[in-house]
């Protein structure tokens, strides 16, 4: 229930952070702060709210963004997947986003071999 409540959440968040308006926004908060500097006389106090402020945003972000960008890898690896699966390629590249980069390289480089060896035969 509360992985569901999350996502939902999630979501919403990186979708409104990623609009106009939202970035309208923290320009408006950037540019109140920067007009209070005089009146705080440039305090500690005032340079420690925007401070405190971006960290905390910033902080929460990441593990939004995180959330949405695995969720969102997984869909499409998944759906890569079941198109090998269904079409003429090779089953065996299924999951091989769970191998070492390395092993990834040394598959991509068999593909490019494989695909260059496809146009001379070809072309």
């Amino acid at each position: 229930m509360f992985e569901r409540l999350f996502t939902r959440i999630a979501n919403k968040v990186a979708y409104a952070s990623g609009t106009p308006l939202s970035f309208l926004l923290c320009c408006l908060v950037i540019l109140v702060w920067a007009v209070t500097g005089p009146m705080f006389d440039f305090s500690d106090t005032w340079q420690l709210i925007i401070n405190t402020g971006t960290t905390i945003v910033t902080f929460l972000m990441v593990f939004l963004i995180q959330n949405t960008q695995n969720r969102d890898s997984a869909a499409i690896q998944t759906k890569l997947d079941e198109l090998i699966r269904v079409g003429d390629a090779r089953n065996l590249l299924i999951g091989i986003e769970h191998l070492t980069e390395s092993e990834v390289e040394d598959i991509r480089k068999k593909c490019e071999e494989a695909a260059k060896r496809n146009r001379k035969t070809r072309g």
